[in-house]
């Protein structure tokens, strides 16, 4: 009975990294990595401008990027740097960093929004059926 076990968890294995591997294909790059590369934004500044939008804490892009708060520095001190992120002074104690987006910043994450909520042409063009049934499947995966 174990060997049963482990023959499906086996397949269930390789159809996962077929799965994987076919939809890794269809997600990277994605078409906002030319928007990336446009402002030569890192993955880590990239991934940063884009949940800016509220001021956050240092800590808060650390926790979200799984990266320590030294880390954040740099790549905030890049964002600052291309005129798209500001430091202030949290008001509750002014020993906390809030990182905001300024006018230009703003702007940048306006346009990745947008080619975010803009489904791929892969996605576009199955039918209603399958766009439905891919939804259905990625709502299950990430409940």
């Amino acid at each position: 009975m174990g060997e049963a076990k482990t023959k499906t968890n086996g397949a269930g294995a390789d159809l996962g990294r077929e799965a994987w591997g076919l939809l890794s294909g269809l997600v990277y790059p994605p078409p906002f990595a030319a928007i990336a590369r446009e402002l030569d934004l890192r993955p880590a500044a990239f991934g940063t401008l884009r949940m800016l939008d509220q001021p956050r804490t240092m800590s808060e892009v650390a926790t979200a990027l799984q990266c320590d708060n030294s880390n954040v520095t740099g790549i905030v001190d890049s964002l600052e740097q291309k005129g798209l992120a500001q430091r202030r002074p949290a008001e509750g104690d002014r020993r906390v960093k809030l990182i905001e987006l300024t006018e230009e910043g703003r702007r940048v994450h306006a346009r990745l929004q947008r080619a975010f909520t803009k489904p791929p042409q892969w996605v576009a063009g199955l039918s209603a059926r399958d766009q439905r049934a891919l939804r259905d499947i990625l709502r299950r995966a990430s409940a």
